[in-house]
């Protein structure tokens, strides 16, 4: 089919803007009004015959490249059947108040009692709202306060999000709901009897209706079998690629659209779709040239999201250049936001980003998101990012958390690759160098330590960090040289610098406290102690410190330790005698006045004995009322399981049949 030939075109984004804007309604009838590209106001139904435009050129200068763009086609294509796009207004059964807008895309959902005898606090939890594990029903609007609001929903199933591909409300650019747990029965039946057709648009129906309820992959095999008998059918096609981007099969997605194109040539809607899919993978320069190409004009919203990208990826680059962590993470975030919420390099920055402001988790987190990206549809080889070809900067970044996180072999790895992929880059020489020097050092300085030469493992740790100052695992290695040798105080040193920049770096807590204990520095250990009690909750040696530790700050004030002992079982009680010895020990006791044939009983003596475990600093005593009635009446016990707590000989909380939760919280208020 011959075309006209092309007509000129504007020099920039700004001024496409401006001429997609200034449009004849007559030709164009997905023209929209100026003021619709307001990121807070609602995106109209186009479904009046007569528009009212003002001719007024758009202001916008976000983007600084040029637009070579097609010419609008005399007469549109038309592909029945084919899922529309948002400018075609919203598809029939459209919700009211479901209306697109220009700042984001439109979401669619398809035991025993206790009491307290003698306490100084209440028999509950810690003052606050304790709310149940619900979820809670949002009153409507139209309710007024004096009326009764609705009953709470019943909970439904998780369903994930899944970005859509067509229009309205199920397409492109809208949030869907993926149906991942599976068709109902009777939709499964639709689509086998569907299958069993040799109709390509029936099963092209039968498909853009699984789609718009969320059956992405039951939407696939219909458009697989209608292109099966009609492979040549270019808005299938386009279809099939919706359908791949609702499972966020990009890559499949964009190959799928250019398979749809090089059919049509004049398919505009493809053309649309596949900028919109590299506005997500951040191919900016690709989605210009497709938005260029969009008949009858490019999607004013795409074009509108492909400006602010490019704003916020231009500012991000800038701000590298200087070394502007804080702004290359703020810039980068907002280039997600605005639309490219998918690209592996502006996920690549940002871990780089919070790797220089020394947010190593939060760096890792955000390099485990650019890795389960699609890297082969993220990036095009011949592709420059920040100077670096694409994929080189990738394992740049990659390299770069691996080792400050001390993972060496893998950061090796990744400097290999970035430095085969951009050999000549000055960065990536500069980095794999260095990635090789940590390597080789921590390896040579492990050898070292493992075989008793303290003082040379602590050379080989500081001369990798020379090429790495800021690697926590060098510092934390050489503190425990450093322990070794008997040098605590600067032990402690590469602690602190190692914490400085991995906070939560268990290890170098770990060996920080036990320099404290040598130095005789009690309360800073017991500091870091209590820290690492509540990271470890479970590891005894953490535990047998932190009481070696109280017990000595104890003694180191004058008071008396003698009788202290560290963890062991419950010990039964069996006299008065004993038992009055039992409670008057200093520190914290706690009594489990018991039967065997209390069911109760039985059911809470195995959370004590973990108990016991878990507070080793605490003594724990069991008294069976039947053997040791003596001491039941003592103490005035007539009802089983009953608790009591002793602080330095002095009684300070009774509980009668408490649950586990409140018997813990008063465990570890009385006992740490």
């Amino acid at each position: 089919m011959a075309s006209r030939p092309p007509a000129p075109m504007p020099d920039t984004l700004s001024d496409a803007f401006a001429a997609a804007v200034l449009l004849s309604s007559n030709d164009k009838p997905d023209t929209l009004p100026p003021g619709r590209l307001s990121p807070v106001s609602p995106l109209p139904h186009s479904s009046s015959k007569h528009h009212h435009h003002h001719h007024t050129p758009s202001s916008s200068s976000g983007s600084s490249g040029s637009v070579s763009r097609a010419p609008a086609f005399a007469s549109r294509r038309s592909h029945s059947g084919e899922i529309p796009l948002p400018s075609d207004g919203p598809p029939r059964g459209a919700r009211p108040g479901h209306r697109r807008t220009g700042s984001g895309p439109l979401i669619f959902t398809s035991g025993s009692t206790s009491s307290s005898a003698t306490s100084p606090l209440t028999n509950a939890l810690p003052a606050g709202n304790i709310c149940p594990t619900v979820r809670l029903a949002k009153p409507l609007p139209s309710f007024s306060a004096a009326s009764t609001p609705p009953p709470p929903a019943p909970p439904r199933a998780i369903r994930h999000d899944v970005l859509g591909s067509g229009t309205g409300n199920y397409g492109h650019g809208s949030i869907m709901r993926s149906r991942s747990g599976g068709v109902a029965p009777e939709e499964d039946a639709n689509v086998r009897r569907a299958m069993s057709s040799a109709d390509p648009e029936e099963l092209k129906r039968a498909g853009n209706e699984q789609y718009k309820k969320g059956y992405f992959e039951e939407a696939l095999r219909l458009y697989d079998r209608a292109l099966a008998l009609c492979p040549d059918n270019a808005a299938c096609r386009g279809n099939r690629a919706a359908a791949l981007t609702g499972l966020r099969r990009f890559g499949d997605a964009i190959k799928e659209c250019e398979e749809a194109v090089r059919i049509d040539p004049l398919y505009g809607r493809a053309h649309q779709r596949l900028a919109s899919l590299h506005i997500r993978l951040g191919h900016l320069e690709d989605a210009q040239r497709h938005l260029s190409l969009a008949t009858p004009q490019p999607d004013l919203l795409e074009l509108h999201k492909l400006q602010t990208v490019e704003k916020h990826l231009g500012r991000c680059l800038d701000s590298r250049k200087v070394g502007d962590w804080k702004n290359v993470l703020r810039e980068c975030d907002a280039a997600i936001a605005a639309g490219a919420d998918s690209s592996a390099l502006l996920f690549a920055a940002r871990a780089e980003a919070l790797l220089r402001l020394n947010q190593l988790d939060e760096a890792d987190m955000a390099i485990s998101s650019a890795s389960k990206l699609d890297y082969s549809s993220s990036c095009i080889s011949d592709t420059k990012f920040c100077g670096f070809f694409a994929n080189a900067y990738l394992y740049y970044a990659h390299a770069q958390v691996d080792i400050a996180l001390g993972r060496f072999d893998h950061a090796v790895s990744s400097a290999d690759k970035a430095r085969i992929i951009d050999p000549r880059n000055v960065e990536v020489i500069t980095m794999h160098t260095n990635v090789k020097a940590v390597a080789r050092a921590r390896s040579l300085g492990n050898e070292l330590f493992k075989s008793g030469k303290l003082s040379e493992a602590c050379i080989a740790y500081g001369e990798g960090l020379k090429h790495h100052p800021v690697n926590p695992v060098l510092h934390c290695n050489r503190a425990a040289c450093r322990f070794k040798l008997g040098q605590w105080e600067k032990s402690i040193e590469d602690c602190n610098e190692a914490l400085m920049i991995q906070p939560n770096y268990t290890k170098a807590l770990l060996r920080r406290a036990a320099s404290y204990v040598k130095m005789e520095r009690w309360a800073e250990s017991l500091k870091d102690y209590e820290v690492l009690r509540r990271e470890l909750p479970g590891d005894t040696e953490v535990a047998e410190a932190y009481f070696h530790a109280q017990v000595a700050l104890k003694s180191s004030q004058g008071e008396e330790v003698s009788n202290l002992k560290f963890g062991g079982e419950v010990e039964a009680v069996t006299g008065m005698e004993q038992f009055q010895m039992a409670t008057s020990l200093p520190g914290v006791s706690v009594v489990h006045f018991m039967t065997h044939s209390n069911q109760q009983c039985c059911k809470i003596s195995p959370f004590v004995n973990a108990l016991c475990t878990k507070y080793p600093s605490v003594n724990f005593l069991k008294v069976d009322v039947n053997e040791s009635p003596a001491v039941a009446r003592a103490e005035n016990v007539r009802t089983v399981p009953t608790f009591k707590i002793y602080k330095n000989a002095i009684r300070v909380k009774e509980m009668i049949c408490p649950s586990q939760q409140l018997l813990e919280y008063s465990v570890r208020h009385y006992g740490t």
